[in-house]
């Protein structure tokens, strides 16, 4: 479906320990995604999904294994190096919306290119672009408690892609929101993927993953099966490829 792999883990576990005993949340994960998939995650409550996630976004290192971003190797680098990583290939969506409630639309996408060093200037004019992106352009100076939820939402996917990211996560981005917005939501993820945007979204709901071109499932800290959704199958008859 993809091109280059972007994402590849091999044998990759993460082991917590409780007390006396060793916890599991992965056991020796294998998969690669490539550069421009739209790939859903699904499991139930514990089964390694989200785990799986933070891996892929280095918010977590693995136990063992090794993990290639875009060819890097990625599990050894030192926390100032991941950081830097994060900030300019990784854009990250979350169930809950994490937006700084004192600051304006504008001022919340602007925030990853603060922490980039961007000039004031040109980070306004990133942040408007990535408001129009998301169709919140107009809402731009509006505190989080002036807008709906699906807004908040859309202005946290602006603040994700705002440094162009060659990666977005998305770990459950419609799980507070109402079945109308949340369809808003998916179709502008599915946008962002025609795009060229690699997407990766974790989700217990098979209508959100069937937006996605292919489904990984996961139960005890495993991998299931990898298989393509009808999306994807359709896209692979058209010729397309992400």
């Amino acid at each position: 479906m993809g091109g280059s792999s972007l994402v590849k883990l091999e044998w990759v576990s993460k082991v917590y320990r409780m007390g006396e005993v060793d916890v599991f949340a992965l056991r020796s994960v294998s998969l690669s995604i490539g550069s421009g998939e739209h790939v859903a995650i699904m499991g139930s409550s514990g089964s390694g999904k989200s785990t799986t996630l933070n891996v892929i976004g280095t918010l977590d290192r693995p136990s063992s294994g090794r993990y290639f971003l875009a060819g890097e190797v990625v599990e050894g680098l030192p926390e100032e190096e991941l950081a830097r990583l994060r900030n300019s290939k990784i854009g990250f969506v979350f169930q809950a919306f994490h937006l700084l409630a004192r600051e304006t639309a504008l001022s919340n996408v602007e925030l990853p290119l603060v922490y980039a060093g961007v000039r004031p200037a040109e980070r306004r004019r990133r942040a408007l672009e990535a408001l129009e992106r998301v169709g919140l352009a107009e809402r731009a100076r509006h505190l989080p408690n002036q807008l709906s939820g699906g807004q908040q939402q859309r202005v946290s996917l602006a603040r994700a892609i705002v440094q162009n990211p060659a990666l977005l996560l998305a770990d459950e981005p419609t799980g507070a929101l109402d079945s109308v917005t949340s369809l808003q939501v998916l179709e502008l993820l599915s946008e962002l993927h025609r795009q060229g945007m690699t997407i990766v979204i974790v989700t217990h709901d098979a209508a959100v993953a069937g937006h996605a071109e292919r489904v990984l499932r996961f139960a005890d800290g495993q991998l299931l099966s990898d298989q393509v959704t009808q999306r994807g199958e359709r896209r692979a008859v058209a010729g397309g490829v992400s």
